[in-house]
């Protein structure tokens, strides 16, 4: 994650400039599809796992008409194995941090099934928040002393060792747990709630890479490799706001370390003028009334991620569009920071050039995909 002079968290990069209170901003929305109530991920990197917690409960709600509350812990203490078992095996030599993407949920959905919040909270160590500062210290220096391996050999243990550490932490795996008055194994309640990992898929739009085909994207939380369908531009626009139009809500990765994304205002823009090249009055009018925005190209997002200006920041979850009085489009994002420190009761709005520009890619069901973009990608 890139550095900016503002102000930097572990969760997520934000950033506010000093702004009139004021808002002449006029928002209609579009479609407001249903989503469960916003959360905190605390002081922790689990972005990803909240992301994707809130779009399977909007799919819940999509699919049963049901308000669920799921956990994201439980996603982070099955993700957490299979990462040290990745970097065990390439000695070292790969990613091990609290950072992971929507489709390492979707494997733990796939092999481990779903819990709920009430059954597993992963709150061992702090019961009014979350806060993963020790464990992720912990649990980097173990297994890199695994790799060190100065004991000769690896020991046939180290894998339990490690467990046991999670479970110190985050608390023990729940064999059955109860739901509306029925017991379910995780994997038993993934099926009654009729939620298939195969169904989800990922795309992102880069030209560096052939279009209408599969890619393994180049970020740095993509230690599971997993491959995404690079689509043109105007089809990865096309296919949030078909999505949306559906009745079908959104996972998000994106960059939100830009001077013109702001919590605090729950908005993120990509003004037509650099932020440098402005007088102060002129950025204190940002996120205040609505601004020209810059038209943004297929190049000019490849050149943006090369350069790493954008970069693999934070992963949110997509359920409306609006629009404000000029006619620009904005995706409503709902975030997971909680709804005191971000704008407009815990979402980002967020413009139709911010996300061109500087969103990395999107999950959706594959019901949701337009059919000539099925067509193009073979989707069945």
């Amino acid at each position: 994650m890139k550095k900016i002079i503002t102000l930097l968290l572990f969760s997520g990069s934000l950033a506010i400039f000093a702004q009139d209170n004021s808002n002449n901003f006029n928002f209609t929305p579009v479609y407001e599809l249903d989503e469960t109530a916003v959360k905190s991920q605390g002081k922790t990197g689990t972005c990803w796992s909240f992301s994707t917690s809130s779009f399977l409960e909007s799919e819940v709600l999509r699919i049963s008409g049901k308000t669920i509350d799921l956990s994201e812990m439980y996603n982070a203490r099955m993700v957490y194995p299979a990462k040290a078992t990745n970097f065990v095996g390439r000695q070292g030599k790969a990613q091990f941090s609290q950072g992971s993407l929507n489709h390492d949920v979707m494997d733990v959905v796939r092999q481990h099934g779903i819990v709920t919040e009430e059954a597993y909270q992963g709150k061992i160590v702090n019961k009014s928040q979350y806060n993963h500062a020790e464990l992720a210290t912990v649990l980097t220096a173990y297994v890199e002393a695994i790799v060190k391996n100065k004991g000769g050999s690896i020991s046939p243990v180290w894998f339990a060792g490690f467990e046991a550490v999670l479970d110190t932490y985050l608390g023990e795996i729940p064999e059955k747990f109860e739901f509306d008055g029925k017991k379910y194994s995780p994997t038993s309640f993934r099926d009654a709630l009729k939620i298939n990992a195969d169904d989800y898929i990922e795309f992102t739009s880069f030209n560096a890479y052939p279009y209408n085909s599969t890619t393994v994207l180049n970020i740095p939380d993509n230690w599971s490799n997993g491959t995404y369908y690079n689509i043109t531009l105007d089809d990865y626009q096309n296919l949030v706001e078909y999505a949306l139009k559906n009745g079908y809500t959104v996972a998000l990765d994106v960059d939100v370390s830009e001077r013109t994304f702001s919590s605090k205002k729950g908005m993120a823009i990509i003004p037509e003028m650099e932020t440098k090249e402005m007088t102060t009055e002129e950025k204190k009018k940002l996120f205040v009334e609505p601004v020209t925005e810059k038209e943004i190209t297929p190049e000019f997002r490849q050149q943006e991620f090369d350069n790493q200006n954008t970069t693999d920041d934070h992963l949110m979850h997509i359920t409306g569009l609006l629009t404000d009085q000029n006619g620009t489009k904005y995706f409503k994002v709902k975030n997971s920071w909680g709804t005191k420190r971000t704008g407009n009761e815990g979402h980002i709005y967020m413009s139709e050039a911010f996300f061109k520009l500087k969103s990395i890619s999107v999950m959706i069901h594959k019901d949701a995909v337009p059919s000539n973009l099925k067509k193009k990608l073979n989707i069945k």
